[in-house]
C-alpha cells in the first residue's frame, strides 16, 4: 500500500485571511445573536407594557357604559389593531370584547399577570387583571405573531447595513492581509534570485519590523556560512600542503628502496617509507576528526564521562609510545573516581589523547608527562597536562590552535592539528582551556577547566 502524498500548507496568506473572516464572521453572528436577545426582551417589555396600559383604561370604564354592539363597531385606526384584542368576562360569562377577539377566554389564569396561551391555533400574549368588580376579569392579548414580525423589522433595520458591509469589510481585510505579506513575497523572490555561490547579505531597506528579525537572521547565517567556506577553503589549501611534504617523502624513500643494493640501505629507506605513512595517517585521521567536529550540531549538555577511565585508558595506550623514548606518564594514584567530564567518551579520548599526545611528542626523551584531575571548593573541576619539556614563550602559547601552526626547532613531525582538535572540542562543550608553565616540572601545563 503506497504512502499517502504529504498535505500541501496553506499559504500564509490564505491562512491569515481564512483566521480573520472566520472571527469576523462569528464575531458578527455573535453580535447578531445578542442584538436579537436584546431586541426581543425590549419589544416583548414595551408591548407588555401597552396590554397593561389598555387593560388599565378598560378598568376605568363602568360596567354599564359598555356596548359589545359598538365596541364591535369600533373603527380600525391602526392596521395592527385587528391583531390586539380584549376581552371581559364576568363569572365565565363574557360580557364584551373587540371585534377580533375570539369567543372563548384567551386564558384560564385568574390571578393579575401576563400568560402564554394558543386559541383557535393561534399563540397569544395575554394580560390578566381584575374589573372594578372583583368577579370580572379582563383579558388583553396580542398575537406572538405580531411580536416577532416587529422584533424582525427592529433586527432588519439594524443588520442589514451590516450585512451589506460584510463583503466591503472582507474586501478589504483581504487587501490589507495581501499588502502585509507582500514584503515576505519580495524576501522569497530576493533569495530565489540569488546565484548559489552568492553570500551578500540581503537588503534591509523598506523591510518592516515584523520581518526584520528573518532577514537579520539571514544575514547572520550568510555571514556564518561565508565565515565557514573561507575556513574551508583556507583548511583544503593548508591539508593540501602539509599532505603534499609526507606524500612526497613517501615517493622519494620508495624510489631509494628501489634503486638499492644494499640490503641495508633498502631496510632503511622502507623503514622511513612506514615512518612517512605513519606520519600522513595521523594527519589524515586528525583531519578527519577537525572535519566531523566542524560538523557537529549542538552537542547534549546532558552528556558526561568518568574522567578516571578514560585517563587510564589513554595512558595505557600511549604507554608504549612514551617507553621507546624512555618518557614517563605519571598519573595520580588513585584518581579521583566521581570527576565526571561533560563530554561523550568518544571526544573525552580524543581530548586527552591529544592532550597527552602533544606533551609526549614536543618533550624530549626522559621526559615526564604528569596528570591531574582536581575538584575545586567552587564546583568547579579540571583536568592539567604538564611536562618537563623546554615550553613555550607567551607568543608561542598564544597561537596555540592555529590550524597548521607548530613550533620551530623542536625536530619534532606534526601538522599543529592536534591543539586545534582540543580548542575545537573546547568550544563545543564550554570548557576553557589555559595554558602556562608547569611550576612542579618547568615544561608546559595544559589546564581543562568545567
Amino acid at each position: 500500500m503506497s504512502a499517502a502524498a504529504p498535505r500541501t500548507p496553506r499559504s500564509l496568506q490564505t491562512r491569515l485571511l481564512t483566521t480573520v473572516l472566520a472571527l469576523v464572521l462569528l464575531a458578527w453572528s455573535v453580535a447578531a445573536a445578542l442584538a436579537w436577545h436584546e431586541t426581543d426582551e425590549e419589544v416583548s417589555d414595551l408591548l407588555d407594557a401597552h396590554l397593561a396600559q389598555t387593560a388599565a383604561l378598560l378598568r376605568l370604564q363602568p360596567l354599564d357604559e359598555l356596548d359589545e354592539d359598538r365596541l364591535n363597531e369600533a373603527p380600525e385606526l391602526d392596521k395592527h389593531q385587528p391583531r390586539v384584542v380584549f376581552q371581559l368576562w364576568h363569572e365565565d360569562q363574557l360580557l364584551a370584547r373587540s371585534a377580533s377577539a375570539p369567543q372563548q377566554p384567551l386564558t384560564q389564569r385568574r390571578k393579575r399577570g401576563f400568560a402564554d396561551s394558543q386559541v383557535d391555533g393561534k399563540a397569544w400574549r395575554v394580560f390578566v387583571t381584575q374589573g372594578r368588580e372583583r368577579d370580572v376579569r379582563i383579558l388583553v392579548g396580542e398575537l406572538q405573531s405580531v411580536r416577532r414580525e416587529i422584533v424582525l423589522a427592529s433586527l432588519t433595520s439594524i443588520l442589514k447595513p451590516l450585512a451589506w458591509a460584510l463583503p466591503l469589510l472582507a474586501l478589504g481585510i483581504w487587501w490589507a492581509v495581501r499588502g502585509s505579506v507582500r514584503p515576505l513575497g519580495r524576501l522569497g523572490q530576493a533569495v530565489a534570485a540569488r546565484q548559489p555561490q552568492s553570500l551578500a547579505p540581503l537588503s534591509t531597506e523598506g523591510v518592516p519590523p515584523e520581518v526584520l528579525p528573518l532577514v537579520t537572521a539571514l544575514n547572520d547565517l550568510f555571514e556564518r556560512m561565508a565565515r565557514l567556506l573561507a575556513t574551508e577553503q583556507q583548511f583544503t589549501a593548508d591539508a593540501a600542503h602539509e599532505l603534499r611534504t609526507p606524500i612526497a617523502g613517501i615517493r622519494m624513500q620508495a624510489q631509494v628502496a628501489q634503486g638499492a643494493t644494499d640490503t641495508q640501505e633498502r631496510a632503511m629507506a622502507l623503514e622511513a617509507t612506514v615512518q612517512g605513512c605513519d606520519r600522513a595517517t595521523r594527519l589524515v585521521e586528525q583531519l578527519l576528526q577537525l572535519a566531523r567536529l566542524d560538523a557537529e550540531p549542538a552537542p547534549d549538555s546532558g552528556s558526561s564521562t568518568p574522567l578516571a577511565d578514560v585517563a587510564r585508558q589513554v595512558a595505557a595506550d600511549l604507554q608504549a609510545t612514551a617507553e621507546r623514548r624512555q618518557q614517563r606518564i605519571v598519573l595520580p594514584e588513585p584518581l579521583v573516581p566521581t570527576v565526571r567530564i561533560p563530554l561523550p567518551e568518544p571526544l573525552a579520548r580524543v581530548l586527552l589523547r591529544n592532550l597527552l599526545d602533544n606533551a609526549l611528542r614536543y618533550s624530549p626523551q626522559g621526559a615526564e608527562v604528569r596528570l591531574q584531575v582536581s575538584t575545586q571548593a567552587d564546583g568547579q573541576a579540571q583536568l592539567s597536562v604538564e611536562d618537563s619539556g623546554p615550553g613555550l614563550t607567551p607568543e608561542e602559547q598564544a597561537r596555540l590552535g592555529e590550524r597548521f601552526f607548530r613550533v620551530l626547532g623542536t625536530g619534532q613531525s606534526g601538522s599543529g592539528l592536534g591543539w586545534s582538535i582540543v580548542r575545537r572540542i573546547a568550544r563545543l562543550h564550554h570548557l576553557q582551556v589555559s595554558t602556562d608553565r608547569s611550576p612542579a616540572l618547568g615544561g608546559l601545563r595544559v589546564t581543562v577547566h568545567w
